[in-house]
C-alpha cells in the first residue's frame, strides 16, 4: 500500500468531516493510506500578501517543518486553501532569501527550513501519480447519467505558479467525473469566487454569489456541484439554505465534495456525512446514479 503524508486542516475534523471521511474510505479503496501528520497546526486560511508580515507564514511553515521533520519530503492535501497556502508559504521561503533567513530565525527551537518539502493536493496524486485507469476501475456505482458542474473555485488554479491546473480552463475535475462514469457540465462559474470570508460580515453579496454560481449550474443541466474547498462548500451550500428564504423560487443544486462523489460511485455512500449538508445531495444521487452500497 502506497502511503503518504497527509495534512488534514481545521475545517475537515469539524464541518467538512464528510470530506475526510469519504477521501479515507476512496484511499483505502485505492491503497493508498493517508498517514496524518502527528502534529499539526491551522494553515493560516488566506495567504498573506502584506510583504513585511512575516508572522503570518509561520503557521503554514511549521507544518512543513513537521513534515520534514516526521521523515517526509512531500505533505498532501484535500482542501483547496490548505493546498494554496502551504503551497505559497512554500515558495516564499523558496524564492526569497532574506524573508527565509528571518523566519529561521524567529523559529528558534526548530531546525531551519529551506523549502525541502513538495506540497501536492490529492488531486494530483489522483491524476499524476495512480492515474484516472486506477479510478476507473474501483468503480462499481458508475454514475451514470448523473450531470456534475464542475466547481474550482478561486484556490486550486491560482495563481498560475503554484496552480494544479490551468487557471483558466482546468479540466481535472471533468477528468474525474468522467472516470467515475459521470457527464461533466460546462458552466461559466466554474472558476468564479464564491465570496469568501465575506460571508462573515457581508452576507448579502455571498447570496447573490451563491445564487449566481447555483443557478449557472443548474441552468448548465447539472444536478450536483462538486468541490474540494470547506469554504465553498459552506458558501454554495448552506447559503443556498439561506437564499431559499429570502428567493423561494430559487432551485437549490446539491454542492458535495469531490471525495463523497468518489464515494458514491466507488459503493460507499454511506460515509459520506450527508445528514450535515443544508441541500440534501440524497435524491439527486439516488436518481440518477446505482448509488446504493454495492460492498
Amino acid at each position: 500500500m502506497r502511503e503518504i503524508t497527509y495534512y488534514p486542516g481545521c475545517s475537515l475534523k469539524d464541518t467538512a468531516k464528510g470530506f475526510e471521511d469519504s477521501a479515507l474510505k476512496v484511499s483505502k479503496e485505492l491503497d493508498v493510506n493517508l498517514k496524518e501528520l502527528s502534529r499539526w497546526n491551522c494553515c493560516g486560511t488566506v495567504y498573506s500578501l502584506t510583504d513585511d508580515n512575516l508572522m503570518k507564514q509561520l503557521g503554514p511553515i511549521r507544518n512543513l517543518i513537521r513534515a520534514r521533520d516526521e521523515g517526509s519530503d512531500e505533505l498532501y492535501t484535500l482542501c483547496s486553501m490548505c493546498d494554496n497556502t502551504l503551497k505559497r508559504a512554500n515558495s516564499l521561503i523558496r524564492g526569497e532569501e532574506d524573508k527565509r533567513d528571518k523566519i529561521n530565525n524567529f523559529m528558534d527551537q526548530e531546525r531551519d527550513y529551506e523549502g525541502s518539502v513538495e506540497v501536492h493536493h490529492y488531486l494530483e496524486l489522483l491524476r499524476d501519480i495512480l492515474g484516472w485507469d486506477e479510478v476507473r476501475d474501483r468503480v462499481v456505482a458508475p454514475l451514470e447519467s448523473l450531470n456534475v458542474a464542475p466547481y474550482y473555485g478561486c484556490m486550486l488554479t491560482r495563481p498560475k505558479e503554484i496552480g494544479l491546473d490551468d487557471p483558466h480552463e482546468p479540466t481535472v475535475f471533468d477528468e474525474l467525473v468522467e472516470s467515475l462514469g459521470g457527464t461533466p457540465v460546462d458552466f461559466p462559474y466554474e472558476t468564479e469566487c464564491c465570496g469568501s470570508y465575506n460571508t462573515v460580515d457581508n452576507e448579502e453579496m455571498v447570496l447573490n454569489k451563491a445564487q449566481t454560481i447555483t443557478a449557472g449550474a443548474k441552468k448548465s443541466g447539472a444536478d450536483v456541484i462538486i468541490t474540494a474547498c470547506p469554504l465553498c462548500h459552506f458558501n454554495l451550500d448552506r447559503r443556498q439554505a439561506d437564499l431559499l428564504e429570502v428567493a423561494p423560487n430559487h432551485k437549490p443544486v446539491p454542492v458535495i465534495y469531490f471525495t463523497q462523489l468518489m464515494a458514491v460511485a466507488f459503493g460507499y455512500p454511506e460515509v459520506n456525512n450527508f445528514d450535515e449538508h443544508a441541500i440534501d445531495p440524497r435524491e439527486a444521487l439516488e436518481l440518477k446514479t446505482k448509488a446504493g452500497s454495492k460492498r
